[in-house]
């Protein structure tokens, strides 16, 4: 038999969550503070509670989706809401940061309640899909027992350590790498249009590159953890080199008006490992000025 599902918050991701539940045929209680919001996931077959004590009643997994971990706090820490919990299992699937998922998750064992803690690697149009990417941490057993539940939400369902914090410790990592991808293909198109380039055809050098790019980040991630900072036969090219080729961007986006801010922050960091004698080591170095 399938296990109740509750979901708290039915915003555009929350609602996502509930469809992807009820089309695989679980019974869902949702609550959201405007109550009007719940209305399409009603007409879908979900029971729209009028309280969050309501809401998890008869839900043995509980999902909280809502807009930071103070609101979800205010809603979970009710003294009925919280003797309401006991024994159920809470699924945290709101954004905040490892810190927080700590004190959350002390705070679940506290109430003798179970706890997962997980980050949505995707909008929502990838719930419920093969491909979607979630990540949980928490104990390990405790994924694997609700794992079936879990993989409705994402066929890419994935433990990443029984440390709580480190779900959300990894969406900050990877929306690192999303945001200097997604910045840096800004400023890209900001030098495209400026010289007149069209976008479809830099789109096609951007995959024709691509092995280089994925090698050249590969290389200086395997040096950084084996401590090869130094510059060697096998060095693809030093900071030197990648700050003279920085120098030719800034100059060209001065020379259009184009707002430089972000190759100037890369352009800091260069200039802080040239100061300190790092002029023909490897680009890996820079990870010693991150600190």
């Amino acid at each position: 038999m399938k296990p109740g599902i509750s979901v708290l918050g039915t915003g555009r991701m929350g609602s996502a969550l509930v469809g992807a539940f009820l089309k695989q045929g679980y019974n869902v209680a949702v609550w959201n503070r405007t109550k009007s919001k719940c209305a399409p996931l009603a007409a879908l077959g979900a029971r729209v509670a009028t309280t969050v004590r309501d809401a998890v009643a008869d839900a043995e997994v509980v999902v909280v989706n809502v807009n930071d971990y103070v609101t979800s706090e205010a809603l979970l820490r009710q003294d009925d809401v919280t003797k309401g919990l006991r024994g159920k299992l809470i699924v945290q699937l709101t954004s905040g940061s490892p810190r927080q998922a700590r004190e959350m998750a002390a705070w679940a064992r506290q109430h003798e309640l179970q706890y997962l803690d997980g980050a949505i690697m995707g909008t929502p149009n990838f719930i419920g899909e093969p491909g979607g990417t979630i990540l949980y941490s928490g104990p390990g057993a405790l994924f694997e027992k609700y794992k079936p539940v879990l993989l409705v939400l994402g066929g890419n369902s994935l433990h990443v350590g029984s440390d709580v914090g480190h779900a959300s410790a990894l969406d900050s990592a990877l929306l690192s790498f999303l945001w200097g991808s997604m910045f840096g293909v800004l400023q890209a198109v900001s030098v495209c249009e400026a010289e007149g380039l069209p976008l479809g055809a830099y789109m096609e050098y951007v995959q024709a590159t691509k092995p280089m790019v994925d090698g050249a980040v590969t290389d200086f991630v395997k040096r950084i953890q084996t401590g090869r900072f130094a510059g060697d036969e096998k060095t693809l090219a030093t900071v030197e080199a990648h700050h003279g080729a920085l120098r030719h961007l800034i100059e060209l986006c001065e020379e259009h008006g184009i707002h430089h801010a972000v190759p100037a922050a890369f352009g800091q960091l260069f200039q802080a490992a040239l100061q300190a004698g790092h002029a023909q080591d490897d680009f890996a170095v820079l990870n010693k000025f991150m600190k």
